[in-house]
């Protein structure tokens, strides 16, 4: 069932706020805020299923808020993104109802190792040119193949989505930053939603502390964006990385 209230201490839940804030702004600029969130949500002591649909709950806000300040100041065109919305969509829907048919001990396992694969991902991804580049695939597999490859990702999992479509947009389409990853905040969004539908359905939602880490993440969101559109783009990775690791490192020496 979805819970209404939370057992959290008033500690517990300030640093959970203050996670999702910085989650919000990472996002805006260069996307991984999940890697932050939601290791720090299955610190918390949530069920990995409740960390999942809490963790997509608050992230919808966070990239609503800067999708809005992208298409409001003239960085975001939609309509050439709707194949990808459908596809994403898709793919959210099979990568959700995958993770929902898994063991509880299945993902106790499983989520601390993606997320330190993840974070070691980060650690070596190149660094996206602020500069238009010629593109290497046509639009139409783009979204078909890249849409609804990492939105069955952001389903099953999620952590780095964001990133990762930023990176396709700018190494297969040829955007360059600010439009990559302006562009990535619909299909994210598609995404979270579809997935995050499915986990409320099944009652995988601590709502109260959703809607806490929510509201920082809307005001989190609208900073980074602004910095994104004021001064374009750059990865944010040291923080990130090492809080990830540290993390997932005390979630695997857990009994």
């Amino acid at each position: 069932m979805i819970e209404l209230s939370s057992d959290l201490t008033l500690t517990t839940l300030l640093i959970l706020t203050a996670v999702a804030f910085t989650a919000g702004f990472i996002n805006a600029i260069s996307g991984g805020g999940g890697l932050i969130t939601l290791p720090t949500l299955l610190w918390a002591g949530l069920p990995p299923l409740d960390a999942l649909g809490t963790n997509k709950f608050q992230a919808v806000f966070g990239t609503l808020s800067s999708s809005f300040n992208y298409f409001q100041k003239g960085h975001l065109q939609l309509r050439p993104l709707w194949p990808g919305l459908v596809t994403a969509m898709i793919g959210s829907s099979m990568g959700t109802w995958a993770v929902t048919k898994l063991g509880v001990e299945t993902l106790d396992t499983l989520l601390p190792l993606l997320i330190i694969a993840i974070a070691l991902y980060f650690s070596f991804s190149p660094r996206i040119s602020d500069i238009d580049s010629k593109p290497r695939m046509d639009s139409r597999l783009f979204h078909l193949f890249v849409g609804g490859g990492i939105g069955f990702y952001g389903g099953f999992f999620g952590p780095g989505m964001g990133a990762f479509y930023a990176l396709a947009f700018a190494a297969l389409l040829g955007y360059n930053m600010r439009k990559a990853t302006a562009s990535t905040k619909p299909l994210v969004l598609a995404t979270n939603i579809t997935s995050l539908v499915i986990f409320i359905l099944g009652g995988h939602l601590s709502l109260m502390l959703g809607i806490t880490m929510a509201a920082a993440q809307i005001i989190g969101a609208r900073l980074g964006s602004n910095l994104v559109i004021t001064h374009g783009a750059k990865l944010i990775k040291p923080v990130i990385i090492l809080a990830t690791l540290a993390i997932a490192i005390k979630l695997l020496l857990e009994p």
